[in-house]
């Protein structure tokens, strides 16, 4: 078996293990966008507009808060600037994701897994060891997207039949992949369980602190990111690990 054949073959098995994991999520997805596309309705969006605009935006809070400016009549700029600070978070995603590409990556790739960074997709490409297999990712995709695109097409058509709190309760699936995101590491590193802990805390304090709640959950997400990260990275930096006694490959070369 020559070397492409071998590539073709991994990346198979690479993408396969993608959709496996990417079905949960699409489920959840599912459900998540179909109380969504209600609000598309409302916004006056037909069943194949509210399908676009989630293919095209994958972003719950940045989708909602897209549909509430349609329906308020607002400006394409406004638009802009709340779906921006809606969907802020994900530049620091994106940024942790670009750390962990290999550098031989090509940009087609990056862009490709920059289009669908959400919080599901993230978890499960950032939790595998090694550098990201953008494969891996487009497996995941290949699930999620269509499950979110089509969940809005049937709220749309269908959601104001159910009554509210049906359609509610359909969003829980989605806290319980969150629960599996971070339990696994929670259990085996003492310090992710502690700031896990301190973030449910924080993000409960900064909904309720004069001047923070009155900024958006977005943005008190980013915020609350930023700090509890920082801290984490000053008080328990990760070690490097040592290069063996054999391997030079790194080491500065000799004058």
């Amino acid at each position: 078996m020559n070397t492409e054949a071998i590539l073709s073959s991994k990346k198979k098995i690479v993408l396969a293990e993608g959709m496996r994991d990417g079905i949960p999520i699409g489920l959840g997805y599912l459900a998540v966008s179909f109380s969504l596309g209600v609000a598309a309705k409302r916004a006056g969006l037909n069943a194949f507009q509210g399908f676009l605009a989630s293919l095209l935006n994958n972003a719950s809070a940045g989708e909602y808060a897209g549909f509430t400016v349609i329906a308020a009549n607002a400006s394409y700029l406004e638009m802009a600037l709340m779906t921006l600070i809606a969907n802020a978070r994900y530049l620091l995603m994106s940024c942790a994701l670009s750390q962990r590409f290999s550098p031989d990556t090509k940009p087609i790739h990056r862009l490709l897994l920059g289009y669908d960074v959400t919080d599901e997709l993230f978890g499960i490409t950032i939790a595998r060891p090694g550098p990201i297999d953008p494969w891996y990712t487009y497996g995941a995709i290949l699930i999620a997207i269509p499950c979110w695109s089509l969940g809005t097409a049937l709220g749309v058509t269908a959601g104001s039949i159910l009554p509210a709190r049906a359609v509610s309760a359909l969003s829980v699936a989605l806290y319980g992949m969150f629960l599996a995101i971070i339990i696994p590491k929670a259990r085996t590193d003492k310090v992710v369980a502690a700031f896990v802990v301190l973030s449910f805390v924080a993000s409960s304090a900064a909904s309720g602190l004069p001047f923070v709640s009155r900024l958006s959950a977005g943005t008190r997400t980013i915020l609350l990111t930023v700090i509890l990260s920082t801290l984490a990275a000053l008080l328990f930096p990760v070690p490097q690990p040592a290069l063996p006694e054999d391997d030079t490959s790194l080491q500065e070369p000799k004058k």
